[in-house]
């Protein structure tokens, strides 16, 4: 009984870190935080890239574990759940696509301006969520949950550990890729820096659309499922 709760347990750390990982893809959103904390000191993009694998942590934890049952609740299903986090991607994105790069006297400015007060306020919306924990990953957090859980008590709870441990190793591995994207940018220089962001920007602005387009596929698909029949 022992060797089946380990490798169940190591089954589901796998599975959940594969499920997980390239849907959150921190080294992507990397820049885009590096984007949106323009002018803060490197000792608070430490303590948000803390705060912000902390939140992420905790918010995917709770879509795992009890995320299905909040959404029968309120009667809200996973399409509507990706059209409606899809726009707000993509909204973010596109501000992200229309903002002026910044010139070195504005550095300073928003140096002054980006107090740790603001950092907190901006550490949940939009830095958590939609930018490094968006619907697709919320909407597959949920999918690992249940197919994580079993009819028996001792084997669930093996499965959903793993998952919990494969949570909280993506989130260290959130933490270091924004607490050194700046190094990790740096040899591009300044003008290969602007146009990853550019890129970075527009690539998040595709998958927001993806995200409403996958949403709406399978509403329309259950709209048409009845007539079909």
């Amino acid at each position: 009984m022992t060797l089946e709760l380990a490798l169940a347990f190591g089954k589901s750390f796998l599975f959940a870190f594969a499920a997980i990982l390239p849907i959150l893809n921190p080294a992507a959103t990397a820049p885009i935080f590096l984007s949106l904390t323009e002018g803060a000191s490197p000792s608070t993009r430490a303590a948000l890239a803390r705060r912000i694998a902390r939140n992420m942590f905790a918010l995917m934890l709770g879509s795992m574990l009890v995320g299905s049952y909040v959404l029968d609740f309120f009667g809200i299903s996973l399409p509507i759940v990706r059209v409606g986090g899809g726009l707000i991607v993509a909204a973010s994105a596109w501000r992200l696509l229309n903002t002026d790069h910044v010139s070195e006297d504005s550095r300073v400015a928003l140096a002054e301006a980006f107090t740790p007060e603001r950092a907190r306020r901006q550490a949940f919306y939009p830095l958590t969520f939609p930018i490094s924990c968006g619907p697709g990953s919320i909407a597959a957090a949920i999918t690992v949950g249940v197919t994580l859980n079993d009819q028996r008590f001792a084997l669930s709870l093996a499965r959903m550990g793993g998952g919990v441990l494969a949570l909280f190793a993506i989130g260290i591995l959130l933490y270091l890729a924004f607490r050194y994207a700046q190094r990790l940018l740096k040899p591009l220089g300044e003008a290969g820096t602007i146009i990853f962001l550019r890129l970075s920007a527009f690539i998040l602005l595709c998958l927001g659309v993806q995200i409403v387009w996958d949403g709406l596929s399978e509403l329309l698909r259950s709209l048409m499922a009845p007539v079909g029949g």
